[in-house]
């Protein structure tokens, strides 16, 4: 550290010192801080002037007080008094601005003992005693001795004058060290924060080119950040954080563990998906002015012109239709009365109540033994002794909707000598556990003709059944015409290219529903080869994607009268596009848990198949208005409809089924629950021909449509405590 000198001091002469008696110097300089009075010396910079009386002028004065000196020389008149005084408060007054240590050039302190020594470890002055009987003057000794009371008043304020200069050294060495902040220094933290993070805030400066600069106030880590400022730094991050929270919300809100699978496309699957540049023409159904078309705008404006009407805002569109239905007087209050049994369903009670004493089912047509089977199979009391009888002779229909308490003994028991020449149905649901491969050769397919009259095969469940089993049942029922391979879990498209090779003239009809080892583009081939195909259901495959039913529509549609889709998921509005467009006649088609269609396939059905007369659109998000307007185009030839969980089904297209669809012989409204007792009676008294109505989870429905509509043939399922076999449709 570099030390310099104010101002040129002459040096001065060697003296030798008094004794310190007792007195011993300070270990550190702040110990010396504040000494005895006779050892302080005044903080003066300069030397101490020479009196004009001074016996030696060759000799320099030691330093010493200032007021001491000029008090204590003899020879010095009243001005000398006088002019020593005013440079002494001169002095007093510049004596804190200038504080330098003068050295000599060898690099010792000069004249330790009358100057203060500048500490460079504190940087503090420390003052050394100086003896007060070495005047300022010449070697003769001319100063006076100073009385003891003026000397206490002079040594008392040079004290205080040593303390404020302390004072002041401690201040500038404070404000020497003090830490200044970054923005006192211009080093404050600029955040470029980039326009796509944050568009909705607020609008950029002109003078700022596409970014956003805001300063961020960082704190020391010596100082403590103030607790506003942390409230406000946070506050402004969680309002951030909610804001980023809202907008990806509707994506978050609802989980569907089907839509989450849907989103694993195949490659092939992906590229069948219509691209954006195909997206306009599948809105220009809505916008052509077409029968779908017009009756949508037919209907949303009746419902606007009622809100208009009633004065209603235009949110409270749920119920803006009103139904007018009076239930009939008096009926809600008399419960009908309970009609008695047949005598035809009395007697088939008491023999599924005593099969066991049932010797012999001969002369006993088709119709009655099919529904004593289905009787015993729905009371469990199936058994191996009433299947003897079913199979013995030379039976033409065997009909088992339940054989899961077969075994394989039982079964070959059975079959082995059964007469299978005029066996035209045959129907083993639930078969797995008795039907592997092995023993259908000394059963079933005992030859290549064993079963000439067979046109209806029905092995839904059989995952023992494999593609060679499936061959030799082919090959021994060369007149098949309906195939059910539902839930055969072994089967892959080996099978179906099976059935394609030895039934392609005869084959009417297809069902492999969740068969998950058959890929569907694998057995596009084969399907291509069946001619006279009506219905397919591939029900469940998730293989069955929109180029699938392109290619095999564009192929077989016109002759297909029959699709089961349910379960596709990946299928989109491409296909019912294509299938309305090939498939003029089609009557039956089931649509069901097909997420990802939309009102446009309503359009499509609605201008190309206005023959249907089977629909099901279970657990879909089809709107209110949709399906009514496809009811007001096409709903004279509906016989069954199904809306089961169809959440958006409403007041429209009640009064369009109330309209339009007096043919209906059967309609499931499970689990809408915006239908009132109102819309329903208007539906009950308006379709006529209705004998099943379904509203399963319909809990809104009271006794005033219970006991109110007028139509006396419907029966009316899902009711609470009634028997739930009635809803199972037999086959």
């Amino acid at each position: 550290m570099p030390v310099l000198r104010s101002r040129e001091i002459p040096p001065l002469p060697t003296k030798p010192l008094k004794a310190r008696a007792n007195i011993d110097p300070p270990a550190t300089p702040t110990q010396g801080r504040e000494q005895p009075a006779t050892r302080l010396s005044p903080p003066s910079l300069t030397p101490s002037p020479k009196t004009p009386g001074s016996g030696s002028a060759s000799a320099p004065s030691l330093r010493r007080s200032l007021r001491l000196a000029s008090k204590g020389s003899s020879s010095a008149g009243h001005v000398g008094d006088s002019n020593e005084e005013k440079r002494i408060e001169r002095r007093k007054g510049d004596v804190s601005k200038k504080r330098k240590l003068s050295v000599d050039n060898d690099g010792g302190f000069e004249s330790e003992e009358s100057k203060g020594v500048l500490s460079l470890r504190s940087g503090k002055r420390v003052t050394r005693r100086s003896s007060l009987g070495n005047g300022g003057g010449g070697g003769g000794g001319g100063d006076e001795e100073v009385p003891s009371e003026k000397r206490e008043r002079m040594l008392r304020e040079e004290s205080v004058d040593i303390e404020k200069l302390q004072r002041n050294n401690k201040k500038e060495k404070v404000n020497s060290r003090r830490r200044f902040s970054r923005e006192e220094k211009g080093k404050g933290q600029v955040v470029a924060e980039a326009v796509l993070e944050s568009k909705a805030e607020s609008p950029i400066d002109d003078s700022v080119s596409g970014v956003n600069l805001s300063t961020e106030k960082v704190t020391l880590p010596d100082e403590k950040p103030s607790k506003k400022n942390n409230k406000r730094r946070n506050g402004g991050r969680m309002e951030q954080f909610r804001d980023t929270a809202r907008q990806n919300a509707s994506r978050f809100a609802h989980f569907d563990a089907q839509e989450e699978d849907n989103n694993n496309f195949s490659v092939e699957a992906e590229s069948e998906i219509p691209s954006v540049e195909q997206q306009p023409e599948e809105k220009f159904v809505e916008d052509w002015p077409g029968p779908f078309s017009t009756a949508m705008k037919i209907i949303r404006d009746r419902a606007e012109n009622l809100n208009l009407r009633q004065g209603s805002s235009s949110s409270d569109k749920v119920h803006s239709v009103q139904i007018k239905w009076v239930p009939q007087k008096g009926k809600g209050k008399d419960r009908p009365k309970r009609l008695p049994p047949s005598l035809l369903e009395m007697s088939l009670r008491i023999l599924v109540n005593n099969a066991d004493a049932i010797v012999s089912l001969d002369h006993v047509p088709d119709s009655l033994r099919h529904r004593l089977c289905q009787m015993l199979c729905d009371s469990r009391r199936m058994n191996s002794n009433f299947l003897d009888l079913l199979v013995s002779g030379s039976p033409t229909e065997i009909r088992l909707r339940d054989c899961s308490w077969l075994t394989e003994e039982q079964f070959t028991k059975c079959f082995e000598r059964c007469d299978t020449t005029n066996l035209t149905v045959l129907q083993l649901d639930h078969c797995g556990h008795c039907l592997p491969d092995y023993i259908l050769h000394s059963t079933l397919a005992r030859s290549s003709n064993s079963l000439p009259a067979l046109t209806k095969l029905s092995l839904t469940g059989a995952f023992r059944l494999s593609d060679a089993g499936l061959s030799a049942l082919v090959s021994s029922a060369p007149m098949l015409r309906s195939v059910n391979l539902s839930q055969c879990s072994f089967l892959t498209h080996g099978a179906i290219e099976t059935l394609a090779n030895s039934l392609a003239s005869v084959l009417v009809e297809l069902y492999i529903n969740d068969c998950q080892s058959i890929d569907a583009m694998l057995i596009l081939p084969a399907l291509k080869k069946l001619e006279h195909l009506e219905v397919l259901s591939v029900a469940g495959l998730e293989s069955v994607t929109d180029g699938f039913i392109k290619e095999f529509i564009v192929t077989r549609g016109n002759g297909i009268k029959e699709l089961i889709l349910t379960g596709c998921v990946k299928l989109t509005d491409s296909s019912l596009k294509i299938i309305s467009e090939t498939c003029p006649s089609l009557l039956a088609l089931d649509i069901g848990n097909v997420t990802k269609l939309t009102d446009c396939s309503f359009g499509y059905l609605a201008n190309g198949c206005r023959s249907l007369e089977s629909l099901k659109l279970c657990h879909n998000a089809f709107s209110d208005d949709a399906i009514a307007a496809f009811l007001e185009m096409s709903g004279e030839f509906l016989k069954e409809l199904s809306l089961n969980n169809v959440g958006k089904v409403g007041h429209n297209t009640t009064i369009s089924l109330a309209r339009r669809s007096r043919n209906l012989l059967s309609l499931d409204l499970s689990w809408c629950r915006n239908l009132t007792d109102e819309a329903l009676g208007l539906i009950v008294d308006s379709c006529l021909l209705l004998k099943v109505l379904k509203i399963f989870g319909c809990t809104q429905i009271t006794d005033v449509f219970l006991y109110g509509h007028s139509n006396s043939n419907v029966e009316i399922i899902g009711l609470k405590l009634s028997p739930l076999l009635k809803c199972m449709k037999s086959t």
